[in-house]
């Protein structure tokens, strides 16, 4: 079978030999006569899969016994909520980023449930960039900073990130382990699997214990961080067959070397860059300080032409008469 390159932020491309482990495993793993997606998440197998997921994280994140992690579920989404209801408590403040869609659907959420105030907005601006650190203006006092390491659809990273008074909370769906970052800068990580650690179904996140510890009680349970974390990640049935992948996904980062994937997302995302620059029909949407390493976002000269527009009507149409 010849592999299809796959362009797209997520699901994303898995490495092969990762897929080929769990095709050979997948109707007898390890010689237990069953698949690991009947297992009970309570058998020693899985809590083996568990564990190991659990310890790779920490390894290539290098987190200390004072951090959480959590393999939850409901995707990044989820979290835009879970995060206000466990650290936003009332007649406080959280402050946010808005530097393109995803910063904006987290503010959205948040502002269900507390008083949010925007610290800087670039959403809309072309080209697309993050906001420099000195821009923001932050509430004294602030329950949290809440921002977007690399928001997909804009192409635009923090190539460094703020250091504010309040604890910092940070998507990382779309750069997770994708480059040398100090993960303890942060006070909650959390992380849509989909985009660089496994399949989709999985949502890791990371928190500080002692933070986790002050959410209300009144946090119904699984919407709770200290459920989780009490519970050692088993409250519910966890998503097993993700965090099965995502064992594995992260096994093979560790012998590949995390230096080598950032050396290798940085040439793959310069190889596109140089393309784009020196090419007079492409035009790249992002400012070049703020350019994303894992999102490579441009646009073409012109818009999308009337005629395509008509020819897709024509196709509608032949289409309903042949079908409807």
């Amino acid at each position: 079978m010849a592999r299809a390159f796959n362009f797209c932020a997520g699901p994303a491309i898995l490495p092969l030999e990762v897929l080929q482990q769990a095709q050979a495993e997948l109707v007898d793993y390890q010689g237990t006569g069953m698949s690991i997606l009947e297992m009970s998440h309570r058998g020693k197998q899985y809590d083996a899969v568990h564990q190991e997921a659990t310890a790779n994280i920490r390894e290539l994140m290098n987190l200390s016994d004072d951090y959480a992690v959590l393999f939850l579920q409901g995707g990044a989404s989820l979290q835009f909520a879970m995060v206000p209801m466990n650290f936003l408590p009332p007649g406080a403040t959280a402050d946010y980023v808005n530097a393109g869609s995803w910063g904006s659907a987290a503010i959205k959420q948040a502002r269900l449930l507390g008083n949010v105030t925007v610290a800087a907005d670039c959403e809309k601006e072309i080209p697309t960039r993050v906001p420099d650190a000195a821009e923001l203006k932050l509430t004294p006092g602030a329950a949290y900073l809440h921002l977007t390491s690399n928001e997909t659809i804009s192409g635009a990273q923090w190539k460094a990130f703020p250091k504010p008074a309040a604890p910092l909370v940070c998507d990382m769906s779309s750069d997770i382990l994708s480059r040398p970052v100090d993960y303890r800068q942060f006070a909650l990580i959390y992380a849509g699997a989909q985009k660089n650690l496994g399949p989709s179904g999985v949502t890791l996140v990371i928190v500080r214990k002692d933070l986790a510890e002050k959410a209300a009680k009144t946090i119904p349970a699984m919407l709770r961080y200290q459920t989780h974390i009490e519970a050692e990640g088993m409250y519910n049935t966890p998503p097993c067959y993700s965090v099965y992948i995502l064992a594995l996904t992260t096994r093979w980062l560790k012998k590949f070397g995390p230096a080598n994937m950032f050396q290798r997302n940085r040439d793959k995302a310069q190889l596109l860059y140089h393309t784009i620059d020196a090419s007079g029909f492409y035009r790249g949407t992002a400012k070049k300080e703020c350019r994303s390493d894992m999102n490579v976002t441009f646009r073409l000269p012109t818009a999308f032409p009337v005629e395509g527009v008509q020819a897709l009507v024509a196709f509608m149409k032949e289409f309903e008469k042949r079908n409807g």
